[in-house]
């Protein structure tokens, strides 16, 4: 017989009649929380930080948590890191110069790298006839190194971070959105069944955790002219936008039986969705690929012929369903009424155009010292001083080609002098290694962070110093259309 009460608990769940909602919270005493906002099952994605209690690290980290980053911060000394960073960044003890502590610990998870990490350099007075210059009686003072040494953490200290983090990096060409391997929420919560019983059937069918991954099964039944099963989310809020990927990818195990993946666009109850139907082999992972663009448009398994194309800009919700029907009356060739399972470990969108996963702050410079024609005395105190600190530049460069050479898609950064001003100016890209100047720490910890959206800079090098212009706004991808992502850079 057809149950009644399971199919207004259908209606409830969805929140498809506000009424009955309203209702069974006032019968509760208290008002639920709005379930909606937990879109998937982990927050996927972490944006690891070297350097963090530098002066840019420091505000590469506060710019990442304001934009709503996940961050992760490897520090040396955990007590200094805290009264330093922001409580919202994790902060994991580890030293780059130290393989062994690159672990597990530190790199699960990570999206992306942002290396900002450099030796100390303080100014020391002269003491030699060499080192002691006097200009109007003020004391010139000159730049030391102090503590560990530029080969360590310029280039061993980056190499180990590069190899280490190669190990651990999700594809950045692809978007998790639901990882049952790692739930921290509670699926009820997001997902429920949508089965025949609301035009009448007597199928079942439930979703739920299962050690490292979901699974959809029931029990399908033709009766009462039923014959699907399905369990489907809640509105996303907000929704996804996943412009820019080529489809979503489904890892799943089912049972030899044929099912489909819905999409939907709109957050009325009773739409268009867009369909997909796939194959499962009995007792296989396999990794199901639905191009956006094979989607098929239909209304209670009818195809809309004139639906526009799906709005990938707004996904507002997923459906897994097994159904008797095909399309437009047609039979599933792999039906068959009775039990059945099926298995999700991940939902991912795929396809995107690489993004940039590790960010190396370098230095304006590193090429030049030994550069035939190059006049040190008119080049600024890091290039005319590069022997004097243990050849600073030199081995930032080989801490660079590290990077280069390691397959992960990086942008390599190469400021002029860094100031603690306020920023806020104009930013000049080159690529040449003959640029001078001067930009903020502030500039550089934005430029930074924007590096991690724009495809335009992946796997390249640059220069950038501020230019004399205050800038309110900078259009990022228009400033990244400077630099020829074809160009080596000098001595690179």
């Amino acid at each position: 017989m057809w149950d009644l009460n399971r199919f207004i608990k259908t209606l409830t769940f969805f929140e498809v009649i506000p009424m009955l909602n309203w209702v069974q919270d006032l019968f509760k005493g208290v008002k639920t929380d709005n379930p909606d906002k937990l879109i998937g099952a982990k927050t996927v994605g972490v944006v690891l930080v070297a350097g963090a209690t530098g002066g840019v690290g420091k505000r590469v980290v506060q710019r990442l948590i304001d934009k709503g980053y996940k961050v992760r911060c490897l520090v040396r000394d955990i007590a200094k890191a805290r009264s330093i960073l922001d409580d919202k960044a994790d902060l994991v003890v580890a030293d780059i110069t130290k393989a062994e502590t690159l672990n597990s610990l530190l790199m699960t998870n990570i999206q992306a790298v942002i290396c900002c990490t450099a030796v100390r350099v303080q100014p020391v007075e002269g003491d030699t006839p060499d080192r002691a210059k006097y200009n109007q009686g003020v004391k010139f003072y000159m730049p030391e190194v102090v503590g560990d040494t530029p080969e360590n953490v310029e280039y061993k200290g980056v190499k180990n971070l590069v190899e280490a983090a190669k190990k651990h990096l999700l594809p950045s060409n692809e978007r998790i959105l639901f990882d049952f391997s790692n739930s921290s929420v509670e699926i009820k919560n997001v997902w429920g069944a949508v089965d025949d019983v609301v035009m009448g059937g007597v199928s079942q069918s439930n979703i739920r955790l299962s050690s490292d991954t979901a699974v959809f099964s029931g029990n399908v039944s033709t009766e009462n002219s039923g014959g699907f099963a399905s369990v489907r989310t809640k509105n996303f809020d907000p929704s996804f936008n996943l412009s820019g990927y080529k489809g979503i990818e489904i890892r799943v195990k089912g049972d030899g039986k044929r099912y489909k993946f819905i999409l939907r666009t709109e957050t009325n109850w009773d739409g268009i969705g867009y369909c997909y139907s796939f194959d499962t082999q009995t007792d296989a992972w396999i990794n199901v690929k639905i191009p956006f663009t094979d989607l098929i448009p239909v209304f209670r398994a009818k195809t809309v012929r004139d639906a526009p194309t799906i709005d990938v800009n707004k996904i507002c919700s997923f459906q897994l369903m097994l159904s008797k029907f095909e399309y437009d009356g047609g039979l599933n060739p792999n039906f068959s009424a009775g039990n059945f399972a099926l298995e999700v470990e991940t939902i991912k969108a795929y396809g995107k155009e690489e993004l940039p996963q590790f960010v190396l702050v370098s230095s304006a410079g590193v090429t030049r010292p030994g550069r035939p024609g190059i006049n040190l005395e008119e080049e600024p105190p890091a290039v005319k001083l590069n022997d004097q600190l243990g050849g600073i530049l030199t081995w930032k460069l080989k801490g660079e080609d590290s990077l280069r050479t390691s397959e992960i898609p990086y942008t390599i950064i190469r400021p002029c002098a860094l100031t603690e001003e306020p920023g806020g100016k104009e930013l000049i890209l080159e690529q040449g290694d003959n640029i001078k100047g001067k930009i903020s720490r502030e500039d550089i910890a934005k430029l930074c962070v924007q590096t991690l959206q724009q495809p335009l800079a992946c796997n390249v090098t640059f220069e950038v110093k501020e230019g004399e212009n205050n800038a309110s706004y900078i259009d990022w991808e228009e400033l990244f259309k400077t630099v020829d992502r074809d160009k080596l850079p000098i001595g690179g």
